[in-house]
This record gives C-alpha cells, structure tokens and sequence, in this order.
C-alpha cells in the first residue's frame, strides 16, 4: 500500500489535495521527537528549561546546548535537530548585528521573531530546500516593554506566549505550564517550577538519564541572558526532586 504522502512529499513547495506540505508535516516531527524545551513568561523576567537525553554514557556531560544568547540581551531556545538549531542560531546572531550596524541599537525580541520567522518560512517556498527540524523560542526582557517569548514553529508560524512547550513531552509539560498563575511568579521562582516540570514530565522508562538544562533573562540579570547562577540551580533541581517524592506518596 503507497504510503499517504506519496509523490507529494518529494518537496516542500508541493501541496497535497487536501492543501497539507507533507516535509513541513515531517519537519514537526523531528520537533515532536527531541528533548523536552518550555518557556515561562514570568512577572520580572523569561526562564528557559530543556530536557536533554544523555544517548551514551560514553558522551562527555554538559556537551550539548539547546538555550544560546544572542546580542547578550536576547535567548533562543531550541526544539528538534540540534544542527539544523546551531544553523538558525547563527542566522539570528547574524540579524543581530545587522541590525546593530544599521541602527545603531540591540534588535527586540519581536523583530529578531519577525526575521526568523520569515527565515525558517522561506525554506518551505522555495526548491531544493527542506523545512528545519526545529521549534524555536525567543525570550527579551527590558524595564520598559517587560519580558517577552516567542514562538516559531518549522512553518515560520510564530506567536507570542505567556508559557509554551515543546518536544516529546509537549502535552503534559503545557498542561503544568497551565497551571501555573505565570503572571504573579517572579524569575527565581519561575526557574524552580520549569526544573519541576521538567523532571515531572521525563519519561524514566524510554529515556534512563537526561541533563537539565536552565538559563533565564529577568530584571535579575540586568536585562542579559544567562545560565542559572550554580546555587539557584541547585535549588531548583532540589525542589523538583522534593515534588517527585511528594508525588509518588
């Protein structure tokens, strides 16, 4: 029996009858497949968390990155094929510093989203390309506009949240994030319940060991994107670990 996308999958720019691209389809996939990422919009600031399955014990720890900084004010949170993540990495460092040359400022949350929307969007237009394999959160904070997230799926689709998931974990890590009153929670707190939904929502049977991985960029930090300070992390991983016991009584 031909398989459902037959002879409309060979491309991104064709369209099935029923009006679906089947690469951007397999593209959503590969993000559905990956490692758990969630955003939290807080009241001071924007956490970042990621579930990063440990493949080998061979594998050296801390070796793969999903959360980068770009400009130092800006992060970028990375859902899917990890290559595909480093090569949109670049295009937004790119924009960036475009953007600075020209107006002579640090490029928003919203714009650097506007330009790579329309960057991953692009892929699925034109011949010889493929969608990237990756769901892409953007994250700012400053004392005028607040914190802002973003959203970008592998269409070039993006909005704007106050909480979002993605990975294999998507729905049970959006039903927490649900939960949540995200709009009274300050950064630091906001950083132990996505340590805490993280570890909720790992799957022990499939995936034995995972790395957790938490940046944030808040009032906190002056507005800059970072790693978690070692002591918070701690804590949070702490307090996760004290939810999960709580749970299992």
């Amino acid at each position: 029996m031909a398989s459902v996308g037959a002879g409309y999958d060979l491309a991104s720019t064709t369209y099935s009858p029923a009006g679906r691209i089947f690469q951007v389809e397999y593209a959503n996939k590969a993000v559905e497949n990956s490692g758990t990422l969630i955003g939290l919009r807080c009241k001071d600031g924007v956490v970042f968390a990621t579930e990063s399955i440990v493949i080998s014990k061979l594998h050296e720890p801390n070796n793969t990155k999903h959360l980068f900084t770009v400009d130092g004010k800006l992060g970028l949170g990375i859902a899917g094929l990890i290559a595909d993540g480093r090569m949109v990495v670049e295009r937004a460092r790119a924009e960036a510093a475009h953007y600075k040359r020209t107006f002579g400022d640090i490029i928003s949350p919203k714009m650097l989203n506007e330009r790579l929307s329309s960057y991953l969007h692009s892929f699925s237009l034109y011949g010889g390309t493929r969608p990237c394999g990756n769901c892409v959160l953007v994250a700012g904070y400053d004392t005028v506009s607040g914190p802002s997230l973003y959203a970008i799926e592998p269409s070039g689709v993006s909005w704007g949240y106050h909480g979002y998931a993605a990975g294999k974990a998507k729905q049970p890590a959006q039903a927490e994030l649900e939960k949540l009153k995200l709009s009274e929670l300050s950064a630091e707190q906001g950083v132990k319940e996505a340590a805490r939904i993280i570890y909720a929502v790992h799957d022990e049977l499939k995936d034995k060991e995972f790395e957790l991985e938490l940046s944030w960029v808040a009032a906190a930090t002056g507005g800059l994107h970072q790693a978690v300070p070692k002591a918070l992390f701690d804590s949070a991983v702490a307090f996760a670990q004290s939810a999960m016991e709580e749970a299992d009584d």
